[in-house]
């Protein structure tokens, strides 16, 4: 079992004195029980589903599959688990690490190349970021590699994070208020993608990606430029829980917990029939009714004020 010394020393909490082979399980037990908990507030996975899980050689698809097949075992129903990885041409990508490492996992893979390296480069002006059409690119490699083997459901390996830091970059720089859905039908109907990690902290997959030792494929096409705006608002966010533990997670529960009424969008809200109707009693701010005749009588119990 592979420790990083950088992990522990930046993670000094109880769990770190644990013996080597208990710690990825200790780190494990809150992450499946999250997702767990998303897959069943979503409806992510059903009986006799396909679920193809992508696999980027990052943590977080790491750990997606190592719950997912741990689900597998333990769920009250029954689903197949297939991993997928997109070879996209990168230059130096170490093509036998996740074959390698998929085989001592026993799950059934594929490997998939496409050189959509070479068009991203071709098409992406110098000093651009390339995360765009290098998405739109794979998304489609996948949707249709995903109907040809009959799979169900696409897993992905977005995390909370993921989704805050793209409800932010909507808000800044698209004026849309809009996330990451834990749950999505492709524009054609024939895809289904699921997040099955959208409870879960990015940190806490890092200590356990790190306590696992997983062999990480680092991104060289996007991973390095410095100029990402995702990457700006990941720092405001860490900043923010830093300062404020647990307003991340406040956050994305405002997610869940959408007042339409309370904001501005006229589609979500049918602002122009509001009108005055026949007085039925006041009713407060938040909400809570006053019978006229209590809120009078109350008025004449208060002390006058001067």
């Amino acid at each position: 079992m592979f420790l990083c010394p950088a992990f522990l020393r930046a993670n000094r909490d109880p769990m770190t004195h644990l013996p080597a082979s208990q710690l990825p399980k200790q780190l494990f037990a809150p992450l499946v029980k999250g997702a767990a908990q998303a897959i069943t507030d979503y409806r992510m996975i059903e009986e006799g589903d396909r679920v193809m899980v992508c696999l980027s050689g990052g943590k977080d698809s790491y750990t997606l599959l190592d719950i997912l097949l741990h689900l597998q075992k333990r769920a009250p129903i029954q689903f197949e688990v297939v991993a997928v990885n997109l070879d996209q041409g990168q230059p130096g990508f170490p093509t036998h690490v996740l074959p390698e490492y998929l085989s001592t996992l026993g799950v059934p893979f594929q490997i998939l190349t496409e050189d959509t390296y070479s068009i991203v480069k071709e098409k992406t002006p110098e000093g651009k970021t390339t995360c765009a059409l290098c998405s739109r690119l794979r998304r489609g490699i996948l949707y249709s590699h995903a109907r040809e083997i009959g799979a169900t459901k696409i897993a992905l390996g977005h995390h909370r994070d993921d989704i805050l830091e793209t409800l932010f970059l909507n808000m800044f720089f698209g004026a849309r208020l809009k996330a990451m859905p834990p749950k999505l039908q492709s524009d054609d109907g024939t895809n289904v993608v699921i997040r099955p990690l959208a409870y879960l902290a990015e940190r806490d997959i890092e200590r356990y990606a790190a306590a696992k030792g997983f062999p990480i494929i680092p991104c060289n096409l996007c991973g390095s430029q410095e100029n990402l705006q995702r990457k700006i608002v990941g720092e405001m966010l860490e900043g923010w829980e830093r300062e404020h533990p647990g307003r991340l997670q406040n956050v994305l529960r405002s997610l869940t917990r959408v007042t339409g009424s309370h904001l501005l969008d006229r589609e979500l809200f049918d602002f122009a029939s509001l009108s005055v109707r026949p007085s039925e009693g006041d009713r407060g701010f938040d909400g809570e009714e006053y019978p006229e005749r209590e809120f009078l009588a109350g008025l004449s119990e208060m002390p006058m004020l001067g």
